[in-house]
């Protein structure tokens, strides 16, 4: 099976690093980036499958131009306040999912959720 790879964009660093921290235990490679062109070097840098990006770092524009560069990476979008409404305004954005960025563990689970919700998608 090919490797799992995920690339963590955050604006607050201690932040990012938590929740690479957590997603070590489900991905082989995490790279974090702090900042939107890290990302864009990050990701076929480190052929990532998916890339936990946070609103506060990337704007929706830039969301929707990284979906448009990167088709084949799952984005799980996250923020501090994320709500719904913020979660329909990313999905229509191009990304997967969105999550709080506090909860570690359920931003690793969307990440996996994404993974295997685009991987289905191109099986189909």
């Amino acid at each position: 099976m090919k490797p799992l790879n995920v690339v963590v964009a955050q604006l607050d660093t201690r932040n990012a690093e938590r929740l690479a921290s957590s997603l070590h235990s489900h991905f082989d490679t995490v790279a974090v980036a702090r900042s939107l062109e890290e990302l864009c070097d990050a990701i076929p840098k480190n052929s990532a499958d998916v890339a936990v990006v946070d609103l506060e770092l990337v704007s929706l524009s830039e969301l929707k131009n990284l979906h448009n560069s990167f088709k084949d990476v799952s984005i799980v979008c996250t923020h501090r306040v994320a709500d719904e409404e913020m979660w329909t305004l990313a999905l229509a954005a191009g990304a997967n999912d969105m999550c709080s960025s506090a909860d570690a563990d359920n931003v690793a689970q969307c990440a996996l959720r994404s993974l295997n919700a685009l991987a289905a998608s191109r099986a189909a």
